[in-house]
């Protein structure tokens, strides 16, 4: 038994199994639905039911508030139809639409940056152009294997696809990147998604919170603010890793700060296991001893979930507006399951 789905933003109606959220329908069909973590912790995928029935599974307060669901609000990737529908998601302040490629890539570089991250890089066989704006990312589904989302490291617009890989010990795929990978090996690549996306109108300042590989693609939106739009407002850069040898690309951004003085570039260490001069703690006590408010910025974050959803509540006290926030929580597939699990319970 499927249902059909109505959206004024797509040509035509979809269907959802039975089962199936209306989020998973949609991806089923290559329709490119807003969305982000699938976990019901970020928002991206919030929409109006404008009508018909959906039983919703138990998500974060953060990504879809009391007021917003008595509004009429759902979040797409916990909305289970049990009748026909018509939803209507939430536009993004600067909408952006690249279509949907499936790409055939090989692999030109494999290289350790920590150790336990790897910086792949892939050059497009077929299947593209491949666009996409600053800050989204791609389903990545090497041979034999299940895929994978990880984020665009790059810029929009160079030639070669670039993605930093953190190894999950026990995982299915991370294990396979860290030590079989080579150079010539092939990978199919879809894309992109996420709504996490550099506002490229946005004229005030600009703070990027990385943790971890959560770097990739804040990397993607710091180059692209600087080096492709010339953005001259105040943009600060604040890197969260545990000890030193989590620490890379840092001479990069060093640099990079340096031929450009509105870029502020901050590492923080939250485990030192060595006294350090360094920035030491949270990135999110990190920045709200560097500001007093952020009224009328834009954030950017990235990295491991507990990550995120800190600097979020901090910076919710400092005047930052929610629609001004743009996260991307990296969840492993062991917490997606866990998080999946408890909702079904």
């Amino acid at each position: 038994m499927s249902f059909r789905v109505t959206c004024p933003q797509f040509d035509e109606p979809f269907t959802v199994e039975m089962g199936q959220t209306i989020l998973e329908g949609a991806l089923a069909h290559d329709l490119p639905y807003p969305h982000g973590c699938r976990s019901g912790n970020c928002g991206a995928c919030k929409s109006e039911l404008v009508s018909g029935e959906v039983e919703m599974s138990p998500y974060s307060d953060y990504a879809l508030s009391e007021d917003e669901k008595a509004g009429g609000l759902i979040l797409a990737c916990r909305a289970v139809p049990w009748s026909d529908c018509e939803v209507k998601f939430l536009e993004a302040d600067e909408t952006v639409v690249h279509p949907l490629r499936h790409l055939q890539c090989r692999v030109v570089e494999v290289a350790s940056v920590t150790h336990d991250i790897r910086r792949i890089r892939f050059e497009i066989l077929s299947g593209g152009p491949y666009t996409f704006s600053a800050g989204q990312y791609g389903s990545l589904e090497f041979p034999g294997l299940p895929p994978r989302d990880y984020s665009m490291a790059n810029r929009p617009g160079e030639p070669v696809l670039e993605f930093h890989i953190r190894l999950v010990p026990g995982g299915a795929v991370t294990p396979y990147v860290a030590g079989k990978l080579t150079v010539g090996d092939t990978v199919k690549i879809i894309g992109p998604y996420g709504t996490s996306y550099l506002r490229e109108k946005h004229s005030g300042p600009i703070v990027a919170l990385a943790g971890g590989s959560g770097l990739a693609p804040i990397k993607s939106i710091v180059e692209t603010a600087l080096l492709d739009l010339g953005s001259r407002q105040p943009l600060h850069l604040y890197f969260g890793v545990r000890d030193e040898r989590d620490l890379y690309l840092e001479q990069h951004f060093t640099d990079l700060a340096a031929a450009n003085p509105n870029l502020t570039f901050v590492p923080v260490l939250s485990e030192p296991t060595r006294t350090t001069t360094r920035r030491t703690g949270f990135l999110a006590d990190a920045v709200r001893q560097d500001f007093g408010t952020l009224d009328g910025a834009k954030v950017y974050l990235a990295g491991p979930p507990v990550m995120v959803e800190t600097a979020l509540a901090a910076l919710e006290t400092m005047g930052v507006r929610k629609q001004d926030c743009h996260a991307d929580a990296f969840y492993t597939e062991a917490e997606k399951t866990a998080l999946n699990q408890k909702a079904a319970s």
